[in-house]
């Protein structure tokens, strides 16, 4: 049973059924056709013959003519003068041939007499009355049959080569999607490199080439996972090394009293960056979840960008920056003003890890056309052409600078690529008019 759950068992069934149908009405418009151009002969025929009859002049009655087979069952009538109907084939003609007839009509049409079709040509004579040939519609479509038996094989044939021709179409359209579909049964199970064969339709080719880059996909996928995985477990290792030795050292006594205080700084600091850690993989796994939540709601982002840099005065007077907001006029959008200053907050804290002092950092935002562009623009050392090709990806600019500049968890561009497309904006990675790097968010203007 279970190969006529298969696709080449039913493109091969419905093939067959197709075939079969369309047999069945070939057969049956034939038959019908064939049927239909016997009697058109028929009465051709007869009516070639009825003409000759009547205009020979010979025809005064029924003694001087012989009975006249047009097929089987082909008769001759003479309607007499007075309306009678003489001859074997009276019983062919009706009340209403006789009345044309007689008023000098000729008549070729096909009826049914006495329950019996049939084809009647009848032509009126000079003597008076007429002279009518009938013949039976039986007759004719039994001449018609062997035509009917030729034209059925002929169907039957074709029948069986549609049939074996469904067979052959099923088999090479099913043989590349069974090939596919066990290529992607690997491909689930967890093997990559699978190759997949691209012959057989255009169609199974596009899925196969399409199953081929989606390996190629899962491939570099699961590979950055790896790295990222790697990195990350790396990097939270640090402050756990960092914990579980100082945390060994003082269960055992080993710190000296006036070295507890520094201890205790130390332990704080490699907790908050175990928790810094945590807390950006929390945010990128909620950011990837369909119920992350966005109230998005008309906001001014001309009032939110001068808060932001108050908010951070504490970290940025210290350090020597000169931070400050640039707001040209009101800046309408729709967004979630909450997640867009947590998005503006991690750009900020970016940009403040690699600005050095004496170095200025500036939250911008402008009306470009229909747009609103928010800026996060630094003077720090800024970014190579690859870097800005590879900016939001996880932890590329970490692994790259992590011996060079202040470097944080590598995931902060990646969660704010993410969390920007959920507030609606574009972001992008440049250069800054102050010598370091710009990040812009593009908002449609509400």
């Amino acid at each position: 049973m279970a190969w006529f759950r298969s696709l080449h068992a039913r493109v091969t069934l419905v093939m067959v059924a197709v075939a079969a149908l369309a047999t069945v009405v070939a057969g049956l418009v034939g038959a019908q056709l064939i049927q239909s151009a016997a009697v058109d002969q028929a009465r051709s025929s007869l009516s070639r013959e009825a003409t000759a009859l009547s205009a020979s002049g010979n025809v005064t009655d029924l003694a001087s003519l012989r009975e006249l087979a047009f097929g089987e069952s082909g008769r001759i009538a003479l309607i007499l003068p007075d309306g009678a109907v003489t001859g074997a084939g009276r019983r062919f003609v009706s009340s209403g041939a006789v009345k044309k007839v007689l008023a000098g009509q000729s008549v070729s049409q096909t009826e049914t007499v006495a329950d019996v079709p049939v084809v009647v040509e009848a032509r009126p004579i000079a003597a008076g009355g007429g002279l009518v040939l009938a013949e039976p519609v039986a007759a004719v479509t039994r001449a018609a049959g062997p035509l009917v038996t030729r034209l059925l094989w002929a169907l039957l044939i074709g029948f069986i080569a549609a049939a074996l021709g469904g067979a052959l179409v099923a088999r090479w359209v099913a043989g590349p999607l069974v090939r596919v579909a066990a290529a992607a049964r690997r491909l689930a199970g967890g093997e990559r490199g699978v190759a997949v064969d691209a012959a057989g339709p255009g169609e199974v080719a596009q899925v196969s080439r399409a199953l081929a880059g989606l390996d190629a996909s899962l491939a570099a996928s699961e590979a950055r996972q790896r790295e990222f995985l790697l990195s990350v477990s790396h990097e939270m290792r640090t402050p756990l090394t960092a914990l579980r030795g100082y945390a060994e050292a003082l269960a055992d006594g080993l710190i000296p009293d006036q070295e507890v205080a520094r201890v205790g700084r130390t332990l704080s600091t490699e907790t908050e960056r175990l928790d810094h850690f945590v807390r950006d993989l929390l945010e990128l796994a909620r950011l990837e979840a369909d119920d992350f939540r966005i109230d998005a709601q008309p906001v001014d982002a001309a009032e939110l960008l001068p808060a932001v840099v108050e908010a951070w005065r504490g970290v940025w007077e210290p350090a020597g920056v000169a931070a400050r907001a640039d707001v040209a006029g009101p800046l309408p959008v729709v967004t979630d003003a909450r997640r867009l200053r947590q998005l503006l907050d991690g750009l900020v804290e970016n940009a403040l890890r690699a600005t050095p002092r004496g170095s200025p950092l500036v939250v911008a935002g402008r009306r470009d056309r229909t747009d609103v562009v928010v800026e996060v623009r630094d003077g720090g050392p800024g970014l190579s052409d690859e870097d800005l090709r590879q900016a939001f990806e996880r932890g590329a600019l970490r692994d790259r600078y992590a011996g060079e500049r202040k470097v944080g968890t590598g995931l902060g561009l990646s969660i704010a690529v993410r969390l920007a497309a959920r507030l609606g904006a574009a972001i992008t990675a440049g250069r800054a008019p102050e010598g370091g790097a710009q990040f812009s968010l593009r908002f449609p203007s509400a």
